[in-house]
């Protein structure tokens, strides 16, 4: 049984210090070794420009950036383009999904080397539109990936014993099995392999903190699955290459977690854009009044501290953080947090404080409806979640 596994190594640009270490030691150093150790095993992986910087700028990671390239040299580990600090790519301007796809590519060759090639792209919470994939497309990517719902809005309709086009942009796009991705995919790769069960060709995609942060897996099943005899992972490239078969499919918008009924509803990001929910709205007016802001001052003086603050503000978990979506199934919490979302407020905020030539009035906009959202947030948090 082949296997494509492709892990998603993400921490938004302003957390904690401490859960980087505790992320990078539990989960990240032990994806690496497995590989180390196992010489045969190939896996794709996406390695966020805001991750990459702070391990190399804050921690001094230069060694564990050094085994990565060597594995890439290796053929071992696929790299992919995506957004550097994690945008929802559908639901920014187009203007700010480049600078964030061009910055990715940037930081991931200024430390894994100029010539590194990047054929694949990763969608920040595999959140798909056509507009973004023929961006994409433009950059001189040729191929993405994304949940099987996209195929046609359901479930159960694959053949991934085909490789597919997309008529919107003409990527060739990789459907993630949604199922397995949410399980522990190690777990439920070796019952297949053990119990008898058909699988010439299983497509994985999930967060890399799973293989040790959020699972612990005393078994080291993850370690014993990559050399597994009846085993072969390899990478997206690889998969794509071995296929004959080609048939065209107009990709759907959808994320990782899209439902059938959301799709139905014309509702595709409703984790991080739902229309009933007020918080996301709100959030989403300041957003793009300080994007707007530091797109009309890109000559500002102090326009790159701006924008240090916007891209933070910017990424899609402090919507997610305000979705109060609950993920216990996928060894996740429930999605609310108003501490994280307060954070990406006040990153957006600053983003429009930092700008020197704006008038008081623009200021004072921002500062009311940074308050009004403060207000709202934990008026929500207070009546609806607080344990008290």
């Amino acid at each position: 049984m082949k296997w494509v596994n492709v892990l998603h190594l993400y921490q938004p640009a302003n957390i904690e210090s401490n859960k980087i270490v505790e992320a990078t030691n539990l989960s990240y150093e032990r994806i690496i070794r497995a590989l180390e150790d196992c010489p045969q095993a190939r896996i794709t992986l996406n390695i966020a420009g805001s991750l990459l910087k702070r391990w190399v700028e804050e921690f001094s990671y230069l060694d564990l950036v050094e085994r990565i390239k060597k594995l890439i040299r290796s053929g071992q580990v696929e790299l992919l383009g995506s957004a550097a600090y994690h945008a929802l790519l559908p639901l920014v301007p187009e203007r700010e999904a480049l600078k964030q796809i061009v910055e990715q590519e940037n930081v991931l060759r200024e430390h894994f080397g100029e010539d590194l090639q990047l054929k694949g792209f990763f969608l920040p919470e595999l959140a798909y539109s056509a507009d973004i994939a023929r961006l994409i497309k433009s950059r001189g990517y040729e191929w993405i990936l994304v949940d099987e719902i996209a195929f046609s809005g359901s479930f159960g309709n694959v053949d991934w014993s085909k490789k597919y086009t997309d008529t919107n942009s003409g990527l060739s796009v990789v459907f993630r099995h949604r199922a397995y991705s949410e399980s522990y995919v190690p777990t439920t790769l070796l019952e297949i392999l053990e119990g008898g069960k058909s699988e010439s060709m299983v497509v994985t995609a999930s967060d890399a903190e799973l293989y040790g942060l959020r699972h612990l897996d005393h078994l080291f099943e993850f370690e014993n699955l990559l050399c597994h005899p009846r085993l072969e992972p390899v990478t997206v490239s690889d998969y794509l290459g071995g296929l004959s078969k080609i048939d065209e499919v107009g990709v759907v918008a959808s994320s990782w977690q899209s439902s059938p009924l959301e799709l139905k509803r014309n509702q595709a990001f409703n984790l991080w854009k739902k229309p009933t929910n007020k918080l996301h709205k709100k959030l989403w007016e300041l957003a793009d009044f300080a994007e707007e802001l530091c797109f009309v001052n890109s000559n500002d003086d102090n326009i790159l501290w701006s924008r240090w603050h916007l891209v933070r503000g910017l990424a899609s978990c402090v919507f997610w953080w305000a979705s109060a979506h609950d993920f216990s199934q996928v060894y996740g919490p429930i999605a609310w947090s108003p501490d994280e979302v307060n954070k990406g407020i006040d990153e957006l905020v600053r983003a429009v404080r930092s700008l020197k030539g704006i008038d008081v009035e623009t200021r004072l906009k921002a500062e009311k409806m940074a308050s009004s959202i403060r207000l709202n947030l934990w008026q929500e948090h207070w009546r609806h979640h607080a344990i008290i």
